[in-house]
């Protein structure tokens, strides 16, 4: 007796589980109402107003110690004349020192004397893009002979994002309506929302070798163009 009491309390409780997972399955249906996805871009121009530039001065001597001194003294050099032109200290990083022995090699292919070689360069961001041409004059009268990789930039890009997810969002309204119009569906709700932006840093190709008096008259044009801010949205209704 007391077995088959057991039997059936197993039963009854196998049951109740089945029924739990039951009811635990069917709301999951529907979670899952038909929708309709779409993607719509937004894009802003602007006009970069600073800029970012890497100025090194590189050395040779025959010694190491001589080098690094040169390079030192060019430097500093360089850097006072970035102050004057009113770069602030915080916008002016050093982002690469190296020194290297070179051997150099003559037409018959035997090693010459070894010279050592000295690069330092500093990473200067510049806020005033009207004085970045005579900049780029004195850095090199300064004694600057390696300039890369200009990267134009805006300082506060919060109102073109903006206006960017906006127009992005209308046209994705734009596409779903079309689409469900074709369709001959209407739409309900917005059942999700997924974003993406995208503010590329605008890059000029600048290099200089040389210095000294021959840099006198560089007189460099600067033309920064336009920044593109693009913004791109995916959107989900339902379908009626």
């Amino acid at each position: 007796m007391r077995n088959k009491s057991l039997f059936l309390s197993l039963v009854l409780v196998l049951a109740v589980l089945l029924s739990a997972c039951g009811s635990a399955v069917m709301p999951g249906a529907a979670q899952n109402p038909r929708v309709i996805s779409v993607s719509g871009t937004g894009q802003v121009l602007l006009e970069p107003d600073m800029a970012y530039i890497y100025i090194g001065v590189s050395t040779e001597a025959e010694s190491a110690a001589d080098a690094v001194a040169r390079n030192n003294a060019d430097t500093q050099r360089l850097i006072d004349t970035l102050k004057a032109a009113g770069i602030a200290e915080a916008d002016i990083r050093t982002s690469n020192f190296s020194i290297w022995q070179n051997t150099p090699y003559g037409m018959d292919g035997q090693p010459g004397k070894p010279v050592y070689r000295v690069d330092n360069t500093v990473y200067v961001t510049v806020r005033d893009l009207s004085k970045l041409g005579s900049l780029l004059d004195s850095a090199v009268r300064a004694g600057a002979n390696n300039i890369n990789s200009i990267q134009f930039d805006v300082a506060d890009k919060t109102q073109a994002l903006s206006q960017a997810r906006k127009a992005a969002v209308e046209a994705a309204k734009k596409q779903a309506e079309e689409l469900a119009q074709a369709a001959g569906v209407n739409l309900g709700d917005i059942q999700n929302i997924q974003y993406y932006d995208a503010t590329p840093i605008v890059y000029t190709e600048a290099k200089g070798m040389g210095g000294g008096g021959d840099a006198a008259a560089l007189n460099v044009p600067i033309n920064p163009g336009q920044m593109q801010i693009t913004a791109t949205v995916t959107i989900s209704f339902e379908i009626k």
